[in-house]
């Protein structure tokens, strides 16, 4: 019976210690700067991050390196993922949730094509079920992984200010799907209410979609009266990108917005 119960303790120390460690790691990793050239190379592939205030950029620089920690950068079609690119791509996902305690808690990869990729869609009717090839620029899958084009991920990050931006669209996704179900609520932060949230983004929703039929110009891309999910993240792309603008069309969607990441990218200069 002693022999057990040692063999026991040595058991959960042992996974006490390998969760302390780990912890340990993580704490370091966001503890942990940038080096001057991966600064330099952050600044010119997201020209939005030279509009970041100062205090943020120490947060930010620790969660990049956490996040290029976490994941496995994949080339597909004969891609070589370089160090630009993986840079550019943690920088724009961190900056989503760089004052939150929000994380892609799923994500171990990310899947890097040259350009737009086929991917195939199954559509549902009874017991009909049909199969088609359309030509995407990005897919974001429940745990896993993000699917991006380098060619429209580098475009988006580049042209900061016309609130199309791949990047953040597909981990907008990843950060909704953090309920366990992407559909355009994501885990709310502690000073939000679902009702606030549903009464701003359904009725903004509404409005969006009669104006998309009716072929009226829209902040928001036309693209989110797909569904709430996708609704969500074309709202997240103008939200950094063009918040200005968000801010005067939709103020209570860029206000939930606003709550939800702990950030005001309207004051930044």
């Amino acid at each position: 019976m002693l022999v057990f119960l040692i063999l026991v303790a040595l058991i959960a120390g042992g996974v006490a210690y390998y969760f302390w460690s780990k912890q340990q790691a993580r704490q370091a990793l966001l503890a942990a700067p940038l080096s001057d050239q991966q600064r330099r190379l952050i600044d010119a592939q997201v020209p939005i991050l030279q509009k970041v205030p100062q205090d943020l950029r120490a947060k930010l620089e620790g969660k990049i390196n956490l996040f290029l920690d976490q994941v496995e950068f994949i080339g597909c079609d004969g891609l070589d993922v370089t160090e630009d690119m993986q840079m550019s791509i943690a920088a724009q996902a961190c900056l989503l949730v760089v004052n939150t305690e929000l994380w892609y808690d799923n994500l171990t990869t990310i899947l890097i094509y040259p350009s737009a990729f086929k991917s195939r869609q199954s559509r549902h009717s009874g017991y009909v079920v049909t199969e088609k090839e359309i030509v995407r620029t990005g897919e974001s899958w429940n745990r896993g992984p993000v699917i991006l084009s380098w060619a429209h991920s580098q475009r988006g990050a580049m042209n900061d200010h016309d609130g199309q931006n791949v990047v953040f669209h597909e981990f907008a996704h990843q950060i909704d799907d953090l309920t366990g179900s992407a559909n355009g609520v994501p885990v709310l932060s502690a000073n939000q209410s679902f009702s606030e949230w549903e009464a701003a983004f359904l009725t903004a929703y509404d409005a969006h979609v009669q104006a998309v039929e009716m072929g009226r110009p829209t902040v928001i891309d036309p693209y989110g009266a797909e569904g709430h999910e996708e609704f969500f993240a074309v709202s997240v792309e103008v939200f950094f990108e063009r918040p200005k603008a968000l801010r005067n069309s939709d103020p209570e969607v860029y206000k939930q917005l606003s709550k939800l990441f702990h950030l005001d990218p309207a004051q930044w200069h």
